[in-house]
C-alpha cells in the first residue's frame, strides 16, 4: 500500500517547489513536513518519493532557462565535430557542468546507506540549517560579488558543483544554499552564483531523480501520487525560480539566513519537546 496520499503530495509538491532553488533546503523542508503529517520520513518509498518529485522542479529549471541549455548544448555538440568551436565559453562550460558532477554521483553512491540512515534524521536536518546558516552570512558578507557569469571557469564549477555533497550528506544545509555560498566565497556576484547553482542542479537532481524513480515505484508508492507531486513541484518552482532571479539582483541574502536559523531552533524545539519525532 502506498505510504503517501494523494494530499499528502500535494502539499509535498508544494513544499518542494518553493524550496527546491531557494536556499533553505528543500530536504529539510520536506522531512519536517513529512514529520509533522506523519509520514515515515526513513522509509525507502517516501526516499523515493522526494528524489522523484524532484524531478518536477528540475523540468521547471529547463523550461525557465530553456534558450540557455539550447545554447551551451548547441556549442558542445559543435565543439566535438569542430576543433575551432572548443574556444567558446559555452563548449567550455558544458564540459564543467558534467565534471563537476562527477563528485556528487561517487559520494551520492558510495554513501546511500548513511543517507538513507542516520543521516536522515530531523536533528541533523536541524543542525545543517543552523551551520548553513552561519557559512551563508559569512559569503554574503565577505564575497567581493565582483565576478559575472562570463568570468566562471573550470575551478569555479568544479567547486561549486561538489559543494552539493554538503547538502546531500546534511540534509538541512540546502543544496541551493551550498551552491550559492561556494560561488559568493569565489567573489562570483549574487545573480551569477545563483545560475551557476541552477545549471548545476540539472544533472544532479535529474539523475538523482530517475535513479529513484524504479525504488519508489517497487516500493509501493501510487504512480498517481507521484504524478501528482511531480506536476504541483513543477508549477510552484517555475514560479520560485522567477522570483528568486528578481530577488537576488537587488537584495542580500540575511532574509534566507534568519529564516534558516529560525526554522532550525524551532525544529530543536519541537524535537525536543517531543511534538516531532528525530
Amino acid at each position: 500500500m502506498s505510504v503517501i496520499n494523494v494530499g499528502q503530495s500535494i502539499v509535498l509538491g508544494v513544499v518542494e517547489g518553493l524550496t527546491e532553488f531557494l536556499p533553505v533546503s528543500s530536504t529539510g523542508h520536506l522531512k519536517i513536513a513529512e514529520g509533522l503529517m506523519d509520514v515515515p520520513v526513513d522509509d525507502k518509498g517516501v526516499v523515493g518519493f522526494t528524489a522523484v518529485i524532484q524531478v518536477g522542479a528540475i523540468a521547471a529549471v529547463l523550461v525557465y532557462f530553456f534558450s540557455d541549455i539550447v545554447r551551451i548544448v548547441g556549442a558542445w555538440f559543435k565543439g566535438l565535430a569542430n576543433k575551432e568551436e572548443r574556444y567558446h565559453h559555452d563548449y567550455k562550460f558544458a564540459w564543467w557542468v558534467i565534471f563537476a558532477t562527477v563528485p556528487v554521483v561517487i559520494v551520492g553512491v558510495a554513501a546511500k546507506p548513511l543517507i538513507e540512515g542516520p543521516l536522515a534524521s530531523l536533528w541533523v536536518v536541524a543542525g545543517s540549517l543552523i551551520v548553513g546558516s552561519v557559512v551563508m552570512w559569512l559569503a554574503d558578507r565577505y564575497g567581493r560579488n565582483k565576478r559575472g557569469e562570463d568570468d566562471t571557469g573550470f575551478w569555479d564549477a568544479m567547486l561549486v558543483g561538489s559543494s552539493q555533497i554538503l547538502a546531500l550528506l546534511f540534509p538541512g544545509f540546502s543544496r541551493s544554499g551550498a551552491t550559492i555560498s561556494t560561488g559568493l566565497l569565489l567573489n562570483l556576484d549574487r545573480l551569477a552564483a545563483t545560475r551557476l547553482s541552477f545549471f548545476m542542479g540539472i544533472p544532479a537532481l535529474t539523475g538523482a531523480g530517475l535513479y529513484e524513480l524504479p525504488g519508489a515505484l517497487g516500493s509501493g508508492e501510487s504512480a498517481l501520487p507521484l504524478a501528482i507531486g511531480t506536476a504541483v513541484s513543477f508549477v510552484v518552482a517555475y514560479a520560485s525560480i522567477a522570483w528568486l532571479l528578481r530577488f537576488v539582483a537587488r537584495h542580500t541574502f540575511t532574509a534566507f539566513v534568519v529564516y534558516r536559523v529560525a526554522v532550525g531552533l524551532l525544529l530543536f524545539g519541537l524535537l525536543g519537546a517531543g511534538t516531532l519525532n528525530g
